[in-house]
């Protein structure tokens, strides 16, 4: 099978070092075109040290031009802040290239709530309609299809996949839902800023975007869609002293008097056929370390008998699962791979 040549829109982030890192070694996609307008003129492997000696070092940035994205890409990442990608995305889908958005651009499908919660106007609000959602264990065969993919929000993406099942088989309240998220401090994004400087993460854990994290409207969106009903919750993200990680407690509502055991087994079923999700076994409870650098989403359960709660923890490496990974995965369906290519490693311990 030909190579199939994409290119990465913004290089200076840690979500665009591991796509690179990752397309580095997958076997059908070659990164042809890598786009800093501060680095441009230089080496990718003299930004990313970790690139000497293979390949994909040797491209030489460039500022981005979707003419340039045309000659040399079949699909283009955009790594790229809220309000960017709305602008770029346009202009490669006119050249009939692919496009995944790593922001939260053609994540929200309402306007006005997107508009309301960035406080940006959309100025591509016509391609809301066709963006799909890239969670693909939910949504592959659209994603297949799509020419637009909105990758999800890494926190969102552990709280998505952690409650699906328990919406599918209808066992928990819509209402009345907690989530308390943590995540390593790599999901802060890598433009230096105060709060998140070595000295003041190190040794230290607080809360933070509350009451309005950005994340909370795609949460509520995509659980809408698997309650079918509309659903509110209450989320409220930490920050961990560490670099990689997201763990999300979320605290849940039965419907009905239902033990550990039969809840166990819906899940496992519910993802039996899913690589990448696994269901701890009762009793034990998921780590950030067990799922680092890896595509793995590890889910445990416990029911409190007291409160009739169903808790449920949910934990993915941020920038693999969580963004980068997520994204090539995303780009493995749309270009016809197994959405598995290139995404078989074990996590880093």
């Amino acid at each position: 099978m030909a190579k199939i040549n994409v290119g990465l829109v913004g290089i200076t982030g840690y979500a665009g070092m591991e796509l690179a890192r990752l397309v580095a070694y997958h076997p059908q996609m070659h990164l042809n075109m890598a786009c800093s307008r501060a680095e441009a003129g230089r080496k990718l492997s003299e930004y990313y040290p970790f690139l000497q000696g293979v390949p994909a070092g040797d491209v030489t940035i460039t500022s981005y031009s979707p003419e340039e994205a045309k000659d040399r890409c079949d699909l283009v990442f955009l790594a790229v802040p809220a309000g960017t990608a709305m602008r770029m995305a346009p202009e490669l889908l006119s050249r009939n290239l692919r496009v995944i958005d790593f922001s939260a651009d053609f994540r929200l499908k309402d306007q006005s709530v997107y508009e309301e919660w960035y406080n940006l106007p959309h100025t591509a609000s016509d391609l809301l309609p066709e963006a799909v959602y890239g969670l693909p264990e939910i949504y592959a065969d659209q994603i297949k299809a799509a020419k637009l993919i909105a990758n999800p929000g890494c926190y969102p993406t552990s709280i998505i996949l952690g409650l699906k099942a328990a919406f599918q088989h209808d066992l928990i309240q819509s209402s009345d839902i907690i989530i308390d998220s943590k995540s390593g401090a790599t999901g802060a994004g890598r433009k230096p800023n105060l709060p998140t400087i070595f000295s003041e993460v190190c040794d230290n854990f607080r809360a933070y975007g509350l009451p309005r994290h950005r994340h909370t409207p795609e949460i509520e969106q995509e659980l809408g869609f698997l309650a079918q009903k509309s659903v509110t919750v209450q989320f409220t993200p930490h920050l961990l002293p560490t670099n990689r990680g997201i763990l999300s407690t979320i605290y849940t509502k039965l419907k009905q008097d239902i033990d550990l055991e039969t809840i166990h087994k819906l899940f496992t079923a519910t993802w039996a056929n899913c690589p990448w999700i696994r269901i701890m076994p009762m009793g034990k409870l998921p780590e950030t370390r067990f799922v680092r650098g890896s595509m793995f989403c590890d889910i445990g359960l416990v029911v409190d008998k007291r409160t009739q709660r169903l808790i449920i923890i949910s934990t993915i490496d941020n920038l693999c699962r969580g963004a980068a990974g997520q994204a090539l995965a995303n780009a493995n369906l749309q270009m016809g791979l197994d959405v598995t290519t290139g995404l078989t490693q074990a996590p880093l311990l």
